[in-house]
């Protein structure tokens, strides 16, 4: 069996895992839960929460980010509590996280050892790195990632315009690049447990190492969707969740993926690589105004988990 396989095998197990606690929760909440607790309250989804699960993952198999745009609407139309909304995230995206690593590992060219080594590095970087990332000051940590983002997506544009050599058509990484990969998802990993998305600084981080813009996909995916069941089975027996909310991004989110997945197949390169420019900047900006929100001491570790 080839590490392809043994990635499907994983996933395939992670999946059964998470299945069996969230479904035992499920049914003692069918059994004596009801909508006064949100976390029993096991009615089929609303249309909108479905809806929300479509949009919010198809835009994040094209790389958008899925936590941001879900939470921003959770908040608008005023549909989950804001303590819940983390672990409402966690659970509700783990499936279409799934799908998405499932299929771009299937669809898209990439280096298979390259792949297992920088998920095997985020996920020792959430287990290990997250205790000494969430000690640093978070308005610290957002003015640098948000500063850094902007520059990188200066250069991206050069890029784009033929200003600057362009590069990047490798599926893997070899030699000091993949060591440079595999320190650099490590600490992404750690800062995924607290709050801070990867997807953005994973487009910029391997595109400037040499990657494929495409070929980054499946490691986003994928490292996204070993890391998040971690987190959701401990919300789910806590009770910290909307279970119809999260219900309904699942049942939603699938289609969303499996329609993402035609586009970005079909999706000229150079279109994606103006896509990946506009989320750094948009990335970079959001995470610059929720700095100028944060008090200087305040640290990363009070900010909810967001994978993507």
């Amino acid at each position: 069996m080839g590490l392809r396989g043994i990635v499907y095998l994983a996933l395939a197990a992670f999946s059964a895992v998470f299945g069996g606690a969230w479904g035992k929760q499920i049914g003692e909440a069918r059994a004596s839960g009801g909508p006064e607790d949100p976390a029993r309250d096991a009615r089929w989804p609303t249309l909108g929460q479905t809806a929300i699960g479509f949009v919010t993952n198809f835009f994040d198999f094209l790389g958008i980010g899925s936590f941001a745009t879900t939470t921003a609407a959770f908040r608008l139309l005023r549909l989950v509590p804001d303590r819940l909304i983390p672990g409402t995230l966690l659970v509700g995206h783990f499936y279409p996280s799934v799908a998405q690593s499932f299929i771009s590992v299937t669809i898209i060219a990439v280096d298979m050892p390259t792949l297992v080594l920088l998920v095997l590095a985020a996920c020792l970087g959430a287990w290990l790195g997250a205790g000494v990332v969430a000690g640093w000051p978070r308005r610290k940590v957002q003015l640098g990632m948000g500063t850094a983002l902007l520059g990188a997506s200066l250069v991206m544009l050069a890029r784009l315009n033929g200003l600057v050599p362009s590069g990047g058509e490798a599926v893997g990484l070899v030699g000091a690049a993949l060591v440079a990969g595999i320190v650099a998802n490590f600490v992404l990993g750690a800062l995924m447990t607290i709050g801070i998305g990867a997807y953005a600084p994973s487009l910029i981080i391997f595109s400037f190492l040499g990657m494929n813009t495409k070929s980054i996909f499946p490691i986003m995916m994928s490292t996204c969707a070993f890391l998040m069941p971690v987190g959701g089975i401990r919300f789910v027996r806590r009770g910290s969740y909307d279970l119809r909310a999260s219900l309904g991004l699942t049942l939603g989110g699938i289609p969303g993926v499996l329609l993402a997945a035609y586009v970005i197949k079909e999706l000229p390169l150079t279109v994606l690589k103006w896509m990946v420019f506009g989320v750094v900047v948009y990335t970079a900006l959001t995470m610059l105004r929720a700095a100028r929100r944060n008090v200087d001491g305040e640290p990363v570790a009070s900010t909810p988990a967001a994978p993507g």
